[in-house]
Order: C-alpha cells, then structure tokens, then sequence
C-alpha cells in the first residue's frame, strides 16, 4: 500500500471511530452554512480587511511563511500563542478578539457548542479542495463547518534510550508494566488526562480507548494503580513541560510536545518518540476564525494561503508533523513521509483512535482515574 493510501487509511479509522460517516465531504458552498448573525461580513477569495490577529501554538508555523503571507498581500500579521487549549478558550471566553486561532480537535467541539466560532466561507478558501477528503467532514465539526484541518499527529512515548536498550518493543508496557519500570533509574511521566490515561491504559489491554464498558475501565484503572509507585509526575493534558535528561525514563504525551521537549534535552540523542504497537489515540489541530473576528476576510484569505500545496509542505517540513495537505505530499521532504513516527504504517493505522464523546458514559472516565490514582 502507497503513504498516501495509508494516511488515507489512518484518516478513514480516525472518522470512522468519531463516528463519522462514510466517504468525503463535498466542500460546502457559502448559502448553506448557518450564518448566526446579521453582520456576517461576506468575503472573496483572496480578499483582505485589515491586519492578521493570529492567536497559535508557540513554534508551530514557520516564520518565512507569516513574512511570504505580508509581503504578498501587504498586511502585518500580529502572533500572538498560548499553551493549552484551555488557556485558548479561556482568553476567547473573556472577549479578547482574534481574527485565526489553531484548536485541537476536542476543543473545536466545545467552542462550537459555546457559539465562539464563525462558520467558514468556504467560497473565500478555494484550496479547500487541497485537503484530503476525510479531513473535510470530522466527527468533532461535522461538514467541517467551522474548522479547517492544520496539522495532525499521534499520542504516544518519549523513551530514554540509555535506559531501556537499543531495539526495544514499542509498547505501553515502557509505562504500565510495574517489573519492567522497577528497573528503571527514574520513573515515568503519565498525562494527568481521564480520557488519555485511562485510554492508553485500555490500548494496552487491546481494548478501544472508548470503552463503554465499566469492567474495561476498571481493568484498565488497575494497571495505573499497579504503575503508580513509579510515576514521576502527572503532565496537564497536551501541555508537556520540558523532558529534562534523568527526570523520566519514559514520558507519555502528545508527539507535538514530546518530540519537542526531547529535542530541548541536554542528551536528546538518547530520547526517542515512538508510537506504542497497541495502538493510541489521534490528534487533529484546525483552523478556525473567531465568531468576534474584526478582519475575517484577512482571516481566510491566509488559510486559503496555508493551504495552497507548496505552503502546506512548508508547515510540515518546518514542524515535522503530518499534513492533511493532500496536495502538499508532492512537496514534503520524503525524510517527513517515510518517518513512522510521524506517519504511521499500513498496520499501526489500523489500531489508531480519536477520542469519541461517550455521553453520559464520560463521567465514568474520571471516576475511574481518580480511583486509579488514590
């Protein structure tokens, strides 16, 4: 099978078990997107209203694209970045105006649902039809109303080498079997996270990481129980701080941060990101404009520029993530698309999961957690 049939593939899975439906998503003109306010501003392609407010991960998009962006169009982009996407909602919550923000996928569902999005004007984002298809209709943004797929990558381990030996399995069993972690030198790094954790936790007992079942939860809440005498610390959500070299013998977290944090090492020839064998869960970050954008035009007018192929092969290549620029692979460095880590394989793909919402169930996740960790 082909990469592009694989990153097909693990996009297909990644729908599949958000519950999405089947095939792609034809791109949806501007008359049939709800419009929720009579002040709507309709923009063209390519049309600019001001300067860019561009609210952002920190260190997520290169610099000589945001200075191509200006110069072609004769604007300033203004960056400004946050850490979490708590710290986002929290900041839109208080009425600060931005014109572009970059969402994770959870948090495109509750901004949503809190009326904070303005729905796309799918007529100013002509590369739109640059996206792999599944990419345009996501469990979390249905029809992909409001958000437009960025970057996407996995959770999975950073791994001390020196600690635990050249060819050693990928597997959650670095951080979940108590007889191999007793031998480390220092423990392990867990996300302080119910739907991860215990998700992780589920993967490594073949279960899905959306598990309805309370004897599956609790299964998996006694293989934390039974790990925690060697956790070092519990990381807030995504928000990996720096893996500092003999803190952890192996980190669990999201690649965008843990592949970073390793880098940022004093010895990070001896850590390693893998993807556990189990399978894990998936991450897609999106961009979207603020309901209360003051230049929205601006606004699509640079997604539609993120999203022409070369520009989108310029983000990868930059920060080493997977694009779901399907016209962008043309482009990427062919180190980028043959990484696994970054890509997964054709088997992998099959074990890979976004986090579903489980309704009434989700409270179950945190109970167990909680019980887990006490």
């Amino acid at each position: 099978m082909s990469r592009q049939l694989v990153l097909l593939a693990v996009v297909a899975l990644v729908v599949a078990s958000c519950g999405g439906s089947e095939g792609g998503a034809a791109v949806t003109s501007l008359v049939e997107l709800p419009v929720d306010r009579e002040d709507v501003t309709l923009c063209e392609s390519g049309e600019i209203d001001g300067d860019l407010s561009f609210y952002n991960w920190a260190e997520y998009i290169d610099p000589e694209l945001i200075d191509a962006f200006e110069k072609k169009y004769g604007v300033n982009v203004v960056e400004d970045f946050y850490v979490s996407n708590e710290a986002l909602l929290a900041k839109l919550q208080s009425g600060a105006i931005y014109d572009l923000i970059v969402p994770s996928d959870y948090m495109v569902a509750i901004m949503i649902e809190d009326n904070l999005l303005a729905a796309v004007q799918t007529d100013a984002v002509p590369n739109l039809s640059n996206l792999a298809s599944f990419f345009l209709e996501p469990a979390y943004d249905p029809a992909g109303t409001y958000s437009v797929a960025y970057q996407w990558g996995t959770v999975g381990l950073v791994v001390d080498v020196g600690v635990v030996g050249e060819g050693f399995e990928a597997s959650w069993a670095l951080i979940f079997d108590p007889t191999l972690i007793a031998e480390y030198p220092s423990g392990v790094s867990l996300l302080d996270d119910p739907r991860q954790t215990i998700g992780a936790a589920l993967k490594y007992l073949g279960y899905s990481l959306n598990s309805t079942r309370e004897d599956e939860l609790q299964d998996a809440a006694d293989v934390i129980a039974n790990t925690m005498e060697h956790v070092v610390s519990f990381d807030d959500g995504f928000s990996d701080g720096t893996l500092a070299a003999d803190d952890v013998s192996a980190a669990h977290g999201s690649s965008k941060n843990l592949v970073r944090s390793s880098d940022d090492t004093d010895d990070s020839d001896i850590f390693t990101y893998v993807i556990p064998e189990e399978g894990t869960a998936v991450w897609i970050d999106n961009m979207a404009v603020p309901i209360n954008a003051e230049h929205p035009c601006t606004a699509y007018t640079f997604i539609d520029f993120l999203l022409d192929a070369e520009n989108g092969a310029a983000l990868t290549n930059f920060n080493f993530y997977a694009s779901p620029n399907e016209a962008a692979e043309a482009f990427i460095d062919p180190e980028i698309l043959e990484d696994k880590t970054i890509y997964p394989s054709e088997e992998l793909s099959e074990r890979l999961e976004t986090i579903s919402d489980t309704g009434d169930f989700e409270i179950n996740y945190t109970d167990y957690f909680a019980i887990a960790k006490s």
